[in-house]
């Protein structure tokens, strides 16, 4: 039989950062850094041009469409540790806005799309160091 611990240390190390963070990743390391949560049908195409704009910055992101309530939805993405959620509503659709929510902080206002996403990737792209410093 050959052995390779190639893996194994790789296997190791992805096991100690989840015991680490507890599956509650930093934003730059969670497998899903946004989920955009339309209330309600007449929002998913705000949604769908909100979600391609995450996309093309590089944010990995999903769309909560199913026809559970809002705040189901949201409790499923706050278990699921999803650093961020963005809520479109009438008032987000029509103002161009999108109400940011922050996993374990909750709702941090209504604020213009493009405000919202450089704040996601100011957070999702610096990663913090042991120091409190950052590596660029």
């Amino acid at each position: 039989m050959v052995h390779r611990a190639l893996f194994g240390s790789v296997e190791r190390f992805i096991g100690n950062l989840i015991e680490h963070y507890a599956g509650n990743f930093p934003g730059w390391l969670a497998p899903v850094q946004v989920v955009i949560l339309p209330i309600a049908r007449d929002h998913h195409e705000y949604a769908a041009e909100t979600e391609k704009r995450l996309r093309r910055e590089g944010i990995r992101v999903w769309t909560d469409s199913r026809s559970e309530t809002i705040g189901y939805r949201i409790g499923e993405a706050e278990r699921r540790k999803v650093p961020f959620m963005l809520v479109l509503g009438d008032r987000e659709a029509q103002g161009g806005l999108a109400a940011v929510r922050k996993h374990g902080e909750g709702d941090l206002g209504s604020r213009p799309l493009p405000e919202a996403v450089s704040m996601i990737l100011e957070h999702c792209r610096s990663p913090e160091l042991p120091d409190g410093g950052s590596d660029s």
